[in-house]
């Protein structure tokens, strides 16, 4: 399943810091699939998706807000003098296969390297409302822009230096850089929400609660209580509840790319 990936283009100043930190050489495709931590839904048959009418409300929102994570992308991208290529989603419901192996709905939303797209199973969001109390559109938001997050770091090489480091370790250490690749992929759904902000003026009130709210639904303890009654730090692989909020607020103040050094930052 061994395959490489080459970064595009000319990278400018807008992300040149990341680059040098995290490169040093041309990058490798990371293959496991990278994505949000979720709960573990009971197991239900797979079988077509048959939209209902809020089914499709959501599904359009969802494309909406991938369109704006191309909007903002391709600028920042543009404004670094680099080509930003635009990741492919997939809706499916309980199972998909994907370039990273079969994806279920135990997986929770993910991002795959391989294919470079962004596979959302349609049951996950009622999870996160009903089951995790992450209420609103910009919940589901949160987690597009997450996963977009993954894809930037495919194409800045980010996720490729990782998983080569992850091969040359301890499980411990492992999560540990697990932990903080996806906390700068929180960070840049925060950059993404600020850019959009900025340049459309669209986010009501509520929104960004919203966006904390789902952040901190999905954080390993949180979830790791509500599943065993207890919490094993070292077996994180996504960051706390308030380490995700953190992050994603600090992208979301920042609005640049060069905020979201969780690699060198101490602590949280």
């Amino acid at each position: 399943m061994g395959r490489t990936a080459v970064v595009g283009g000319g990278v400018g100043t807008l992300v040149l810091a990341l680059v040098v930190m995290f490169l040093g050489g041309d990058p490798r495709m990371v293959l496991n699939a990278q994505r949000v931590a979720a709960p573990t839904p009971a197991p239900r048959a797979a079988g077509p998706v048959q939209e209902s009418a809020a089914e499709s409300q959501q599904n359009h929102f969802i494309r909406v807000v991938l369109a704006d994570t191309e909007d903002v992308w391709n600028a920042v991208f543009r404004e670094a003098g680099a080509t930003y290529r635009e990741p492919k989603l997939v809706l499916f419901r309980d199972v998909s296969q994907s370039a990273c192996g079969t994806a279920e709905s135990a997986m929770g939303p993910f991002y795959c390297p391989a294919d470079e797209k962004v596979y959302l199973d349609l049951g996950f969001f009622d999870e996160l409302q009903n089951r995790l109390g992450a209420q609103g559109e910009f919940a589901r938001a949160y987690v597009v822009a997450h996963e977009v997050g993954h894809h930037v770091q495919n194409l800045l090489g980010v996720s490729g230096r990782v998983h080569s480091a992850q091969q040359r370790t301890d499980k411990v250490r492992a999560n540990a850089l697990s932990v903080r690749l996806e906390l700068q992929a929180d960070c840049l759904a925060g950059v993404w929400a600020a850019r959009t902000q900025a340049q459309k003026n669209v986010l009501q009130a509520g929104d960004i609660e919203s966006a904390m709210s789902a952040a901190a639904a999905v954080g390993d303890d949180r979830l790791q209580r509500s599943a065993r009654g207890y919490v094993q730090p070292e077996t994180f692989t996504h960051g706390s509840s308030e380490q995700r909020m953190q992050w994603f607020k600090r992208g979301l103040d920042a609005g640049q790319i060069k905020a979201c050094d969780t690699f060198s930052a101490g602590g949280g």
